[in-house]
């Protein structure tokens, strides 16, 4: 589910963080799916519990999970952050989408390229549903 790119220069906790806010996101882990344990985690990727816990203290922080005293870790529902996320995410695409017509490509072109990221990340989270 979770995999360690030891060449990427980011610290490992924020790698552990993407990627489970990309399995959030996309819907591999729904609103109050169970994640692993801290401990289990950390067997899983032979690395430090601590490194997993301040992983998930800033996925709780950024209210994509939640904690419950003796039962673990879970995915929270997508409110606030997915409106937030969204909002800015649009307001990036509307700016792509101005430059790429500024510079000429048209309409269908742009529709294209959305169609083949569409088809690429139907793809990836099928294959992310198989793998978890």
């Amino acid at each position: 589910m979770i995999q360690i790119n030891y060449q990427d220069k980011r610290p490992i906790y924020e790698q552990i963080v993407e990627k489970f806010r990309q399995l959030i996101v996309k819907g591999v882990l729904k609103p109050d799916d169970k994640i692993p344990s801290v401990r289990n985690l950390a067997i899983d990727l032979s690395i430090n519990p601590n490194t997993i816990q301040k992983a998930y203290q800033e996925l709780e922080r950024q209210g994509f999970i939640y904690t419950v005293k003796g039962r673990g870790n879970f995915v929270s529902g997508k409110d606030k952050w997915m409106e937030d996320e969204s909002a800015e995410t649009l307001g990036a695409f509307h700016d792509s989408v101005r430059k790429l017509m500024a510079l000429g490509m048209s309409t269908d072109a742009i529709i294209r390229e959305i169609r083949k990221t569409s088809d690429q990340e139907n793809t990836e989270i099928k294959k992310g549903s198989e793998d978890a």
